[in-house]
């Protein structure tokens, strides 16, 4: 951290409690890490991120719209095959396809009017992975539901 972003931890907590963040926005503080302080914008998110949680403004999983479950999985089948079974199995379950770049990418609506982003890539020998980003969750409790409801969906897969 300090050799990227020139502070500790305890020297970034120390600058943004004294700048008044806790009482900022996300965007806030990230423009003010990355502008003020000098951080690139892949640390100013990281500074900013990390600041939050320490000081209790966002929990585990928590996005400026609202909280992210996310679970990824490993299948013995060429991508093109599990992209093609996902697709399926997500139509079955009554998810809106909104774009679909085949083999590499879905982007589904839930029922529940959810935002879910899959990638999917090519591994070699016939093997593939999956990554499914399930967003726009209302709680800690809908993220663990929502882990929990992929992890079966992929395993029927």
């Amino acid at each position: 951290m300090k050799r990227a972003t020139g502070r500790d931890w305890a020297e970034w907590f120390k600058v943004l409690d004294k700048a008044g963040a806790k009482k900022m926005a996300h965007r806030d503080i990230a423009a003010m890490v990355s502008e003020t302080f000098g951080a690139g914008s892949w640390w100013s998110q990281m500074v900013t991120v990390t600041y939050e949680r320490e000081r209790g403004l966002r929990e585990v999983h928590q996005t400026a719209a609202g909280y992210v479950a996310n679970v990824s999985r490993t299948f013995d089948v060429p991508v093109d095959s599990l992209f093609d079974a996902f697709r399926r199995q997500a139509k079955k379950e009554k998810y809106k396809e909104r774009t679909a770049t085949a083999p590499k990418s879905l982007r589904l609506t839930a029922p529940d009017d959810t935002s879910v982003e899959v990638g999917f890539s090519a591994k070699g020998d016939g093997k593939s992975s999956v990554a499914v980003q399930h967003s726009k969750l209302a709680s800690q409790k809908d993220v663990a539901k929502r882990k929990e409801y992929w992890r079966g969906l992929l395993d029927e897969l």
